[in-house]
């Protein structure tokens, strides 16, 4: 496989962009016509910097509206070709891409568009220089990659190709096997692209949410395989528009792209039972802690917070100012050493969650994957005498450590002294779920990141209403529900979700929901010892009475407890509450699940409004 990615795929100047492709690891760039067009510099110096960088020319493109036309749009039609290949051998490549016409002035002629190909690829092999054709999704005549394949043998030219794009495929629904009738030495490119399913206009739907595969909802790993299958070896180019990625940081596009193509050739690689060139996911098996960085002054107001939810002192580090609370499976570490990690994680953001160890069931593959995928290590000085835990940066800054179930143990008996308070909790037995709220151009990475390493499956998206605005939700989970994610992110500045990201200068775990088998017995304990629960208003209770036929006396359990209810198709219910934020920054969420597999997303309006309302009030104090 030849990576590539196209220079329209992320923002900055052409220079700009061969850099931050070429640091990200691929093997070749594909030349946007408006990117030369606006570059500073001649063609000679584009193709300077592309092999100073290492990087394949693979192809310049696009040439737009050429096929079935005639008269003197047909001979300027040609013309326009003969200055593209002098800026072609100029640039050092020899493909060019010519996408299907949208000309009003083009017939739809399939025999006068295959003898328009036989002579470009006449005048193209005598230049030694290939054209590969693309089917728009849009195009006037040729909007499926069938067609084109017509075109392409009837024009019976070794220089003429074909281009496949998945987004053109996919979005028309053209059957993926399709492809297996194909020549694999007659296609010349394939591009890839996703996108979520969306019902609108096939160009605005292309041109502004496109983005890696992966990240959307086409059947991208079965069409790589058609590809795989028919002996395809040529380049895999990322062809993305989306306004997000031009908008944001290029490295870090750059990166994901990379990462994208990577693990979507591996995916189709085992799906047709060859030997991938990737490790396989390790499984995770669920939580093993959750770190939240606190100076000593902030740890001093959230251990009683921990305490009110009926977590007890477990353990005191043997030579660092870490403490550890527990309840049930749940471990929750307070880290307020000085020179850590932790410390400087709470200088840049504030007490907050800083780190999350994961139980997985092969550490060493783990790692193997996430350097294969380009996801950093992180090491810190454990101090002496202690193991040190391998950990991989996440996407936010946070970190993300790796730990064998069997271990998880002896980490705590050898690093930790054990404090005396032994008493049971609450009832809270693990973490249910963990929440992220992420900045808009930062919430595809957070998807790639997860489903990429950990091989999470994600659940179509969801838009929940703020007081403000709307917040947009995702789920990423493992297949048996051992770990799940929420990723929330928000277009208005006004949300919960948007006041988050500010008080905490980025995107970040927001909330942790912890699970207990009856949320009644633990609101009691709870509310005895004074915890702050997010208070919900009466209207909410009697709406529920009327859509769910709840008794009165059940109701009235509920709302002296601020507890929430839903209800799934089979049956299902949900109980949850929630705890109120912590200096804005984080906040508890306790669920009971009988069998029901959601996250409550009908009460997230409820639950918004009521936290907006104690924000506020508080605000005005």
């Amino acid at each position: 496989m030849i990576t590539s990615m196209a220079t329209v795929s992320i923002g900055g100047t052409l220079d700009t962009k061969l850099s931050v492709i070429a640091k990200a690891g691929f093997q070749g760039v594909g030349i946007f016509e408006n990117d030369l067009v606006a570059f500073d510099g001649s063609p000679e110096d584009v193709r300077a910097m592309m092999a100073d960088l290492g990087l394949l020319c693979t192809v310049y493109q696009p040439f737009r509206d050429f096929e079935g036309l005639s008269g003197l749009r047909r001979v300027r039609a040609f013309d326009r070709a003969e200055c593209k290949f002098d800026l072609m051998q100029r640039l050092g490549t020899d493909l060019m891409l010519v996408c299907s016409s949208t000309s009003l002035d083009a017939d739809g002629d399939h025999a006068r568009m295959a003898a328009d190909f036989h002579e470009l690829g006449e005048r193209a092999a005598s230049r030694g220089l290939r054209v590969a054709y693309e089917a728009l999704s849009w195009g006037r005549h040729v909007n499926d990659h069938r067609d084109a394949w017509a075109i392409v043998t009837a024009a019976d030219h070794p220089a003429i190709g074909l281009t496949l794009n998945s987004f053109h495929s996919l979005a028309r629904a053209i059957p993926t096997d399709s492809i297996l009738t194909i020549d694999p030495a007659r296609i010349f490119l394939v591009q890839l692209a996703d996108a979520p399913q969306l019902d609108m206009n096939l160009l605005q739907w292309s041109r502004h949410y496109s983005n890696m595969p992966g990240q959307g909802d086409l059947r991208i790993r079965d069409y790589v395989a058609a590809l795989l299958r028919i002996g395809y070896a040529g380049p895999l180019s990322l062809e993305i528009f989306n306004d997000w990625f031009r908008a944001g940081s290029s490295s870090v596009v750059a990166k994901d792209g990379l990462r994208s193509l990577l693990t979507v050739h591996d995916e189709a690689e085992r799906s047709l039972g060859r030997q991938p060139r990737l490790a396989s996911h390790a499984t995770v098996r669920g939580v093993g802690f959750i770190e939240i960085a606190a100076s000593p002054e902030e740890a001093a107001q959230i251990e009683p917070m921990l305490s009110c939810l009926g977590f007890r002192l477990a353990g005191r580090h043997r030579n660092k100012a870490v403490r550890r609370w527990r309840q049930g499976d749940i471990n929750i570490v307070v880290n307020s050493h000085p020179r850590s990690f932790a410390q400087s994680y709470d200088l840049a953001y504030g007490a907050s969650v800083c780190a999350i160890g994961l139980l997985v069931d092969d550490v060493e593959r783990a790692r193997a994957r996430a350097k294969q995928l380009a996801i950093d290590g992180f090491e810190e000085d454990a101090g002496p005498g202690n193991p040190r835990l391998p950990a991989l940066r996440g996407v936010g800054g946070s970190l993300i450590y790796l730990v064998a179930e069997s271990e998880m143990g002896a980490i705590w008996d050898h690093e930790f002294e054990i404090a005396d308070d032994a008493a049971e909790g609450f009832g809270l037995l693990r973490v249910d779920h963990i929440a992220a709220t992420v900045e808009n151009e930062e919430f595809l990475s957070w998807l790639l990141y997860w489903t990429a390493l950990f091989g999470l499956t994600k659940t179509a998206e969801q838009n929940v209403l703020d007081p403000a605005g709307i917040v947009h939700s995702q789920v990423v989970e493992s297949s048996d529900g051992a770990f799940r994610m929420t990723l929330n992110g928000t277009d208005s500045d006004r949300t919960l979700a948007a006041h988050f990201l500010e008080n905490a200068l980025g995107g970040g775990i927001q909330h942790l929901a912890l699970t207990t088998n009856d949320i009644f017995a633990s609101a009691d304990a709870m509310q005895a010892v004074g915890a702050e629960i997010l208070p919900i208003p009466g209207n909410y209770y009697d709406d529920i009475a009327a859509r769910f036929g709840l008794d009165q006396s059940t109701l009235l359990r509920m709302k002296s407890r601020n507890i929430l209810y839903d209800v799934d198709a089979d049956e299902h219910v949900y109980l949850h509450m929630y705890t109120r934020a912590f200096d804005k920054r984080f906040f508890f969420e306790i669920v009971q699940r009988d069998g029901y597999v959601g996250y409550g997303a009908a009460n997230t309006q409820v639950r918004l409004t009521a936290q907006t309302r104690y924000r506020d009030r508080i605000e005005l104090l």
